[in-house]
C-alpha cells in the first residue's frame, strides 16, 4: 500500500542531472550575450563601424543555418510564413540591432547593457497584458515599478553629467528595447519556435551582404586587421547569435521557461563586470545604484505571485 505512492513521488523528483545542465546552459547564454555586448563596445573603439559589427553579427550564423532553412523549406519560410518572418526580422533582427550598436557610440557600457533588457522586460509586461490578455500579479507591477527607478536613476547620469547627446543613446536603448519586447511578444503569441525564428532571421540578412560589401565596408575591416574581425566573427557571429540561442533553448527544455527566464536578467551584472575586467570600463556609481534597483526589479517581475 506505502510502495506505489512512494515510487509516484521518486518519478516526480527532479533529475538534478537535467538541473545541472538547464543551469549551466542559462548562464552560457548569459555569458555569451554579456560577451557580445562587451565585444560591440569594443569594437566600436577600435574602428568599426555598426554596419560592420551588423556583418559580423548576421553573416557568419546566416551562412551556418542556410543548409537548415533551406532543407526546412523555403516556400513557408521553415513553417513561419513570409508575413510573420519580415514582421520579426525587422523587429528583433539586423534593424534593432544596428540601432542598438549606434546607440554604444554615445553612452557607455553601463547604460546600454542594463536600459535594452530592462525595457524589453516593462515593454514585454505591457504587451502581454495589452496584446496577450495577460493577467500581471501584484509582485510583478512592483517589479516593473522597481526597474523604472532603476532607469531613472541611470538616466540621470546622462541627464546631469554627459549631455543630451547621452541622453539620446538611452533612449535609443529604449527602443531597442522595446522592439525586442515586441518581437518576443510575436514569437509567443504565433507559438513559433524561437530558433526557427532565429535561423530564419539570420539567412534573411545575408541579403544585405552584397549592400554592405558595394559600400566599401570588406575594405574597412581589412584595414583594421585579422585578429580584430576575428574577435567580432566570433562574439556576435557565434557567441551572441547561435551559441546563445541554443544554450538557452536547452536551458528552457531542461529548467523549464520560468526557472529559465532568470538567466536573461543576469545578462546585465555580467556584461559590467566583463566590461570592467576586459576593457576597463568599471561602472560608476549611478551605474551601478540603477543596476541593484533594476535587478530588485527583475526578480519581482519574475515571481509568479
Amino acid at each position: 500500500m506505502n510502495e506505489r505512492p512512494a515510487n509516484a513521488k521518486a518519478k516526480t523528483l527532479p533529475d538534478p542531472k537535467a538541473i545541472l545542465i538547464g543551469v549551466a546552459c542559462g548562464l552560457g547564454a548569459a555569458l555569451c550575450w554579456a560577451l557580445g555586448f562587451v565585444a560591440t563596445r569594443h569594437g566600436l573603439k577600435v574602428g568599426f563601424t555598426p554596419v560592420d559589427l551588423l556583418m559580423h553579427r548576421f553573416l557568419w550564423s546566416g551562412i551556418a543555418f542556410l543548409p537548415l532553412v533551406v532543407r526546412a523549406g523555403l516556400r513557408d519560410l521553415c513553417g513561419i510564413g513570409w508575413g510573420r518572418g519580415m514582421a520579426l526580422m525587422l523587429l528583433g533582427g539586423p534593424v534593432m540591432s544596428l540601432i542598438s550598436y549606434v546607440g554604444f557610440m554615445f553612452v557607455p557600457l553601463g547604460h546600454g547593457s542594463v536600459i535594452q533588457p530592462s525595457c524589453a522586460t516593462l515593454g514585454g509586461l505591457f504587451l502581454a497584458v495589452v496584446l496577450l490578455k495577460e493577467s500581471v500579479s501584484l509582485s510583478r507591477a512592483a517589479g516593473a515599478v522597481v526597474i523604472v527607478v532603476g532607469l531613472a536613476v541611470i538616466g540621470s547620469e546622462s541627464i546631469g553629467h554627459m549631455g543630451p547627446s547621452a541622453v539620446m543613446g538611452d533612449l535609443i536603448f529604449v527602443a531597442t528595447g522595446l522592439m525586442f519586447a515586441g518581437f518576443a511578444t510575436l514569437v509567443r503569441h504565433w507559438r513559433v519556435s524561437a530558433f526557427s525564428v532565429a535561423s530564419v532571421i539570420s539567412v534573411l540578412s545575408l541579403s544585405l551582404f552584397p549592400l554592405y560589401a558595394a559600400s566599401g565596408g570588406l575594405a574597412r575591416d581589412a584595414a583594421i586587421g585579422l585578429p580584430e574581425n576575428a574577435l567580432q566573427a566570433i562574439a556576435q557571429g557565434i557567441l551572441a547569435g547561435p551559441a546563445a540561442m541554443y544554450l538557452f533553448a536547452v536551458s528552457i527544455q531542461r529548467l523549464g521557461v520560468a526557472r529559465a527566464a532568470v538567466f536573461p536578467a543576469t545578462v546585465p551584472v555580467l556584461t559590467l563586470l566583463l566590461g570592467w575586467l576586459l576593457i576597463g570600463e568599471p561602472p560608476t556609481t549611478l551605474q551601478a545604484a540603477g543596476l541593484a534597483a533594476v535587478l530588485a526589479g527583475f526578480y519581482l517581475a519574475q515571481r509568479q505571485r
